[in-house]
């Protein structure tokens, strides 16, 4: 496969523009990664041998213009022949017969070809064009193939096939693919680029059928079985395969043979790689299909620099037709120079693309990427999970063995490395708040509790083997009241902690700094059969005495809470309400039909949308059946508006907010700052404390003032109980600032803190009291706080858990919202049932104002196994879950108008409509809101009509 130049793919391409020569419109695209687009370049020599095919099959007439001027036309600008006899010279090597363009006054102009006749949808076209410069060229100039694309009732497009980089005096092969899922009315190829004033010269162009929508296949083989990738495992040597700026190279063997290929008879190197993003790809423009699932697989290991493991990895580079570049990431594996791996991941493209290519890289610079082969089909689609059979859960029982100690003994408990276990008097006799009210009426503890003495090491503590006891799929709740010794001088995490075969699981934590009992309260889940499963108590420094009482681990009824939260939903989200009917004759009302439907409930339901995500009309049909509030995963973040010094992206923020403000879809501006060092550019990192400064308040002025009053809510420094970044580099004061700022710049928006772990157990760093004094402390300092948001990325959630951080935060008396809710698991009746739980914790607390998920669809969320829909559109049975909970939020009720002209019910707040069907049969629609708030409410509805 020849290569060809590529300068940089994220220059400004137009979209739609103006050929009136003294003005022009361009749309700047979008480029998603931080390594200012240089990932594109290829090197090639500039010699290159005219294009002198007479292929029928070509859809450009007169390619190489031997008929004149025939079929061609200037855009805006001159064009003529020369010919190897007319005397004429601009430099150029060859004397044959080409174009030159002149008295070019804007870029955009060219030379074009209408080829709309030519050319069929959905079929992959490749373009090919030798081309040169002259006259007043300094340096290196570029020359691209445009298609233009028009329809009378929509605007003009432009779709970029490719560009190459020009010298002065050098014919230079310009390539490139295109594919067009449908056809518009009118296609124009053209040729620009070079600055005004220089003469673009052309020798030949062709563009021919590269591949139609029905590739032949084996007898047998379905379009599910095939292999995307031409050449997948070399066999034909490195045919249809290319360096991504670096050199490739095709082996049977290396390293003296200690390396051969896993399967098949070679493999590929790329090798001399500079950049990270270096590697091997291959173009599968016009292969794939929109909104389809595929799934890649490659065996690859590394090899030299002294490299012995790093990253690999399998990425989608893809341009839209809008010219916005979007890197999607497939899968990555940690790969070795021992031996060959194979790793697989899926993906999907939401919108249409121009050009499509899968590459893989990853490892440092200067090691090399060995690729064995590499396989693209349409993945298979998983069959819907069953719910689990769960035989006899025993809710509420104990699992444990001696957990109170009632012998007098450790028996049925062993130490964990070589610590003391002893039994000792004086514990709490009283179960631990959260299993109270898991449990409810319960024994009191023994008042007995395990001493733990002679540690060394931090993880040494008691520990009991429970694989025999545990049910796969059964969600557990762990609580235990622990203590320590005297002696110590900080801060002490202790942590229940769960062996699970080689896996640590969290099972709760708490810090400690005192002589009292503290509740650690904590769940799990087991989704595998293990092999070897044990529970232990760990965390303090060595030295420290630990004292364990009541330790408990027992399954939880997820029906038995929510039919609980029902009754208490039933208190905070529903009023009585009496409809008092008036305007009609009083004849006509007593006894009249009522039928009452509730549209829409007043508790915010929203999700994380993206970017891409949009361009898909499935998600977007969901999206705006099922939520009314959006917030953006990262295109409002700072490293996505401005990856860049003084280069900012607001387009795609844009492009979201204009989707969710035409459908009154209320937003969540996240976030502006975010504390998190990882989160924030190297630009930013790299700058000092003034300019720093200045940088802060440039990025407040720039987001607030554009998107003043567009946004309820905004996270103002998202993390700020796991990072410390802007902190540790302006000062303490300046998360007060920020909150100021913010809220002068838009006193409308409701500044939020934000962060995870709060409502969970399993963080010390995060636990409720340490977010109380977080809060507190800004507020203290001038901070106009004014929400609290609870990420909500939780495994295997437990009511009382959640519900008591939530208790404890609601003393602050402001909003609590959920902000990114997730649930994982691998089975989606379980998902489901977590994902229930949730809604009904944050609809049944007062404090709570609104949920919002981190996202629905599959492959576009941030977590595995917590998606809702199905890529290719299926709602799955966690997503039938939550449109079953939304659908219980709604109120409907049905009677007949009394004798005093009125109609009572009880329903939740929010929209409704009501239908009243009189004895003639005549019907009247009337809507009318129920408002939040504790008290009856009595709406008057206007008959005027009936």
């Amino acid at each position: 496969m020849k290569r060809f130049t590529v300068c940089c793919f994220s220059n400004p391409i137009h979209k739609t523009r103006n050929h009136n020569p003294d003005k022009k419109l361009r749309n700047s695209m979008e480029n998603s990664r931080n390594d200012n687009g240089e990932h594109a370049k290829q090197n090639n020599n500039n010699d290159v041998a005219p294009i002198t095919s007479s292929d029928r099959t070509n859809v450009i007439v007169n390619h190489d213009f031997s008929l004149g001027m025939h079929s061609w036309h200037p855009n805006c600008c001159e064009a003529s022949v020369v010919t190897a006899d007319s005397g004429i010279s601009h430099g150029v090597l060859d004397p044959s017969t080409y174009v030159v363009v002149k008295n070019r006054k804007e870029t955009w102009q060219g030379l074009e070809q209408d080829i709309t006749s030519r050319v069929k949808p959905c079929c992959l076209y490749k373009v090919s064009a030798t081309v040169a410069v002259s006259g007043l060229v300094q340096g290196m100039v570029e020359v691209m193939a445009i298609l233009k694309l028009e329809n009378q009732q929509s605007p003009t497009n432009y779709q970029f096939i490719a560009k190459t980089c020009v010298f002065k005096e050098k014919w230079v092969r310009l390539e490139g693919m295109f594919s067009l899922p449908s056809l518009p009315e009118r296609i124009v190829f053209y040729l620009e680029g070079p600055s005004p004033g220089i003469d673009l010269l052309i020798q030949s162009v062709t563009i021919h059928l590269e591949s139609e929508p029905e590739l032949e296949r084996q007898e047998g083989v379905t379009v599910e079985d095939e292999n995307l990738v031409v050449n997948p495992n070399f066999e034909d040597g490195l045919n249809n395969w290319s360096g991504r700026s670096c050199k490739i190279v095709c082996h049977d063997s290396m390293a003296d043979g200690k390396i051969v290929p896993l399967s098949g008879k070679a493999f590929a190197a790329a090798t001399e790689r500079t950049q990270s993003w270096n590697g091997i790809q291959q173009e599968i423009t016009g292969k794939v299909e929109r909104k389809r699932v595929y799934e890649a697989t490659a065996i690859v290991r590394i090899y030299g620099n002294n490299v012995t493991n790093a990253t690999v990895q399998a990425t989608l580079w893809v341009q839209n037709p809008n010219q916005r570049d979007q890197y999607i990431g497939i899968a990555n594996v940690q790969a070795t120079d021992k031996e060959w791996i194979q790793f697989k991941g899926k993906f999907l493209l939401n919108g249409s693309a121009s050009r499509v290519v899968i590459y893989i890289e990853g490892p440092p610079p200067g090691t090399d990427i060995l690729l064995n082969s590499l396989t693209l089909k349409h993945a298979e689609k998983i069959p819907p999970s069953p719910r689990p059979a769960i035989e006899n859960p025993a809710f509420g029982v104990n699992i444990l063995t001696n957990s109170q100690l009632s012998d007098g003994t450790t028996n049925g408990w062993f130490p964990l490395g070589n610590c003391t276990l002893s039994v000792a008097e004086g514990s709490p006799r009283i179960l631990p708040p959260m299993a109270r009210d898991s449990l409810g009426p319960h024994e009191p503890l023994s008042g007995r509790y395990m001493l733990v003495t002679n540690r060394t090491q931090t993880w040494m503590g008691p520990a009991q083997m429970i694989t025999d006891k545990l049910k796969l799929f059964l969600t557990y709740q762990i609580s235990v009241w622990v203590k320590l010794g005297s002696g110590i001088n900080s801060p002490q995490n202790v942590n229940v902690a769960l062996g699970i075969d080689s896996q640590w699981v969290n099972g709760g934590q708490v810090e400690i700094n005192d002589d009292k009992w503290h509740e650690i309260g904590g769940s799990f889940r087991v989704e595998k059969q293990p092999t070897k499963a044990l529970v232990y108590i760990q965390g303090p420094s060595s030295g420290v005495d630990l004292m364990v009482a009541g330790l408990q681990i027992f399954p939880v009824d997820r029906l038995a809470r929510i039919k609980h939260l029902r009754r208490q939903s039933d208190k905070i989200r529903r009023s009585d309400v009496t409809l008092k009917f008036s305007g009609a004759d009083a004849s006509k009302l007593s006894g009249a039909t009522v039928k009452v439907r509730q549209t829409r409930n007043s508790f915010p339901v929203g999700t994380c949308i993206s970017r891409s995500s949009i361009d898909n009309e499935d998600f977007v049909d969901f999206f705006l059946k099922n939520f009314n509030w959006a917030v953006f995963g990262n295109e409002l973040k700072w490293y996505w508006t401005e990856p860049e010094q003084g280069k900012l992206n607001y387009q795609d923020a844009d492009d979201m907010l204009n989707l969710c403000s035409s459908n009154n879809i209320e937003t969540r501006g996240h976030c502006i700052f975010w504390e998190v060092q990882a989160t924030v550019q190297q630009w930013i990192q790299r700058m000092n404390q003034t300019d720093l400064n200045s940088a802060v308040q440039n990025r407040l002025t720039d987001l607030l003032n554009r998107y003043k009053g567009k946004f309820k809510h905004y996270d103002v420094n998202n993390e700020m109980l796991h990072g410390s970044f802007y902190q540790d580099k302006l000062g303490k004061d300046i998360r007060v600032n920020m909150f100021k700022t913010a809220h002068q710049l838009d006193p409308s928006a409701t500044l939020f803190v934000n962060d995870y772990h709060i409502e969970d157990g399993c963080d010390p760093k995060s636990c409720p009291e340490k977010y109380i004094e977080h809060i507190l402390d800004l507020q203290e300092k001038g901070a106009p706080v004014g929400g609290i948001g609870i990420q909500g990325h939780i495994d295997s959630p437990v009511g009382p858990i959640v519900c008591s951080a939530l208790d404890r935060l609601g003393i602050l008396g402001l909003p609590i919202w959920f902000t990114e809710l997730d649930v994982s698991s691998i089975n989606e009746h379980i998902r489901g049932d977590d994902l229930e739980v949730m809604m009904w914790e944050a609809f049944g607390h007062p404090a709570v104002e609104g949920v919002m998920l981190w996202g629905f669809w599959e492959l576009f969320m941030s977590r595995d196994n917590s998606h809702l829909v199905n890529a290719e559109g299926d709602v799955n049975e966690a997503g039938r879950r939550l449109l079953a909970v939304k659908k219980e939020w709604l109120s409907h009720a049905n009677g007949h108008i009394d004798q005093n002209g009125a109609f009572a019910f009880r329903g939740y707040h929010g929209n409704y409509a009501v239908e009243v069907i009189s004895s003639s049969s005549q019907k009247v629609l009337k809507t009318f809101v129920v408002e939040k708030g504790d008290s009856a409410q009595v709406i008057t509805v206007d008959l005027q009509g009936l």
